[in-house]
């Protein structure tokens, strides 16, 4: 399959340089006219996207821990979770200025994204485990699904940064409600909303953003409408362009191949047909385009569209305390589209002996995924024991074809159909200092093809214990949980049916499996939990969050090397190397790790601090162990901003220290040093400054690693990742 990365496809840019004209014309002119308009109170000046409830109950700084998260699906927020969970808000995405996905999660404990340097596809690894469904990864309530064989990222996602409000990370197999084979965890992305963007008084709002980044002379615009109907009724858009050009690494050596441009979009509305139910409807959309670079040269053409469709409807009742319903249904699709630029030489995946690839020869990869998810909540009371029931169902369906004949590309995601669907139970039981959550979900799954059909059940339990027995004045806050959980991953299709010759640099085969056997992730984990407000003077507050885990995943599936001189093997002589691959069960693997997440915010300014180390081994069923191919870099990441001119001024840094994950043959321990800037210069009008990479480190994320066709050869990073990045954006807001 070789090595690729990835070239800027360029669209016309007439458009984009005309919104920009518009941009600056109507900031000239609205900052007069905001002058008119009455200044916020301190402290909402920063962020005008905030529901002024959010504003009251937490100090800005102290959104990481403090905002709504829907773990246990019964509204808790993070620091009240029995669980390794983390938030991030509209605050911190701005304060980001993300240009990918990956950018996104930037110092979030447990969470790594391999992105294969500005590739606008990411895959995200949560605890040393990713790919195949291992994370869940869901936007809007959509499963993104979409899946292609290759050196690198296996399991992708799209989504442009701009769309979103919120990222919510759940890690480890608690998160099991959310659907099933989430045995590293969930990362739900949460798009924006009408009622996020309108302010009080309002019937309708827009805004234009435009930005430039250097390195790679990027540029990004963004223009946002809101309409409210009436108070039951709104309405919002957005669209988003991105073009960039290939960035230089921090040795001031150009990336070849990591340009791209994208055009993203989103229509959602919210309708309230009575005081205590609500509908959304959503489609987010995108459609990118760049080249894939094969030996210097451009080798592949690649068009992409994908789009998803939600619906998401929830019902409760304050005086119907059982009542608390919610209906989620979504179709996600992505077609990818990989032609041939230049005439290629490659293997033929039947035959194994050499071909020539003409140009403008195709493969197609088309994957649809279906969901339903279905759940409620029930609150009582039995003595003086409080309960939360939580009980629902979920189904998701992905219907895979490919086809073309690029040379085999498409050979190795083969078609089929998987079915994977659950039920579950789980209760929150509450007694003074003594909280027990007890869980049951039942999985199921089945896959096939043409030829092979396989499928499998099972029961996974989860119990957490949590205790909170201090009263004492400064320590009341504490609490202390421990937690046992167990997941469910099905094989996916590529894992049993992948087949053929392998089609570049040298040949051997594939072979399928479909005996494989799902995974069972069993996880242990003790945790703290600490807030207190307060302390040191009056409105400031302290949160932090620390846990400890170990997961053994009994039958971990990875791809294997086999040898036809070995009997038994199942591996044929051919043409090429003798060797075959084969994606075969492991004994088990196993993971365990530390995750560190705190901020204390005092008003004026504020300070967190993050942090996680990773470790894991395969086992094989001959009791070899084998360092983890997917171990993340291990992170410290702390943060300090300070406020300014009523909050209207914020600035800031953020320090990370990345030590290389053991058994990785080529990565380094690198530190990062970043700096960012928000001043909101009137209600109206602000203006956002990052620098990234300020010392210029030359890096490369350890989850790059791509081996080499030649056995003899060392492995190489996909990529380098960008060197000093300096970033500014301003954003016109007006409404009426």
């Amino acid at each position: 399959m070789g090595l690729v990365i990835w070239e800027r496809r360029g669209r016309s840019a007439a458009g984009v340089a005309t919104l920009l004209a518009s941009v600056a014309a109507i900031a000239l002119s609205a900052t007069s006219a905001s002058a008119q308009q009455a200044t916020p109170p301190a402290g909402q000046q920063a962020d005008q996207s905030k529901p002024v409830e959010q504003e009251k109950a937490a100090p800005a700084g102290a959104t990481l821990l403090d905002k709504i998260l829907v773990l246990s699906r019964i509204g808790e927020t993070a620091i009240q979770s029995l669980a390794s969970a983390s938030h991030l808000g509209q605050e911190q995405l701005d304060r980001r200025m993300a240009t990918t996905p990956n950018e996104m999660l930037f110092g979030v404990p447990g969470v790594a994204a391999q992105a294969d340097a500005r590739r606008v596809s990411t895959s995200i690894n949560i605890r040393g485990l990713q790919d195949f469904g291992r994370v869940a990864v869901i936007v809007d309530g959509a499963r993104q699904d979409f899946q292609r064989s290759d050196h690198g990222t296996q399991s992708t996602f799209y989504i442009d940064p701009e769309l979103i409000k919120s990222v919510d990370v759940i890690r480890g197999p608690v998160a099991n409600t959310y659907g099933s084979g989430a045995i590293g965890g969930v990362v739900f992305f949460d798009t924006k909303d009408a009622a996020d963007f309108l302010k009080p008084e309002e019937t309708w709002g827009a805004s234009v953003t435009g930005r430039y980044e250097s390195n790679g002379k990027g540029w990004t615009t963004s223009a946002t409408g809101a309409y409210r109907v009436n108070e039951n009724w709104d309405v919002l858009g957005n669209i988003v362009y991105r073009d960039y050009g290939d960035y230089k690494d921090g040795g001031g050596d150009t990336v070849k191949g990591t340009g791209f441009d994208v055009l993203s979009g989103m229509l959602k509305t919210s309708i309230r047909p009575t005081d205590n139910s609500e509908l959304k409807l959503g489609w987010v959309g995108s459609s990118d385009g760049w080249n894939e670079i094969s030996q210097g040269v451009p080798a592949n053409n690649v068009d992409l569209k994908s789009n998803a469709f939600t619906a998401r409807y929830n019902i409760t009742d304050e005086n119907k305390s059982w009542l608390d319903l919610h209906i989620n249904a979504s179709y996600n699709k992505t077609n990818l589209d990989l032609t041939s630029l230049v005439p290629q030489n490659r293997f033929s995946p039947v035959t194994g002996l050499p071909v020539v690839l003409p140009a403008g020869s195709m493969s197609t990869f088309d994957i649809g995924t279906t969901g339903i998810d279905i759940w409620n909540t029930s609150r009582f009371e039995t003595a003086a024991i409080a309960h939360e029931l939580t009980y629902g169902g979920d189904w998701v369906g992905d219907n895979v074809e490919t086809g073309g004949s690029a040379g085999g590309d498409s050979f190795y995601t083969p078609s089929g159909k998987r079915n994977v669907s659950g039920a579950y139970v789980q209760d929150k039981l509450t007694w003074d200092w003594l909280e027990v959550i007890a869980g049951l979900r039942y999985d199921s799954y089945s896959l096939k093809d043409s030829t092979h059909e396989t499928s499998g059940d099972r029961l996974s339990p989860r119990i957490t214990i949590g205790v909170s027995p201090f009263q004492s004045a400064g320590l009341e806050g504490l609490q202390f949980y421990g937690t046992y959980a167990e997941g469910y991953r099905s094989p996916s299709l590529t894992e049993t049916l992948i087949s053929g010759m392998h089609p570049a640099g040298v040949t051997f085969p594939f072979l399928p499996n479909p005996n494989l056997r799902p995974e069972i992730g069993k996880t242990t984990e003790f945790g703290v939990n600490y807030k207190q407000n307060d302390i040191l003077e009056a409105g400031d507050a302290l949160r932090v969050k620390a846990a400890y885990f170990n997961n053994n995943v009994d039958d971990y599936i990875d791809s294997v090397t086999l040898s036809p001189f070995v009997p038994g093997s199942g591996c044929p002589f051919g043409p090429g190397i003798p060797i075959c691959s084969q994606y075969q069960n492991f004994a088990k693997a196993k993971i365990d790790g530390f995750e560190l997440e705190g901020v204390y915010d005092a008003g004026w300014g504020y300070a967190g601090l993050s942090a996680s180390i990773t470790n894991g081994h395969t086992i094989s069923y001959k009791g070899v162990e084998a360092d983890l191919a997917t171990i993340p870099s291990s992170q410290v990441t702390a943060q300090l901003g300070l406020r300014f001119l009523q909050d209207k001024l914020t600035v800031g840094g953020e320090v990370q220290y990345n030590g290389k994950p053991k058994g990785n043959p080529i990565a380094e321990d690198y530190t990062l040093v970043n700096a960012f800037a928000s001043y909101q210069a009137t209600d109206n009008l602000k203006i956002d400054f990052r620098a990234d990479n300020l010392f210029d480190v030359k890096y490369a994320n350890p989850l790059n690693v791509v081996p080499s066709t030649n056995p003899a050869a060392p492995p190489t990073f996909a990529a380098y990742e960008p060197g000093i990045t300096l970033k500014l954006a301003a954003t016109m807001r007006f409404g009426g």
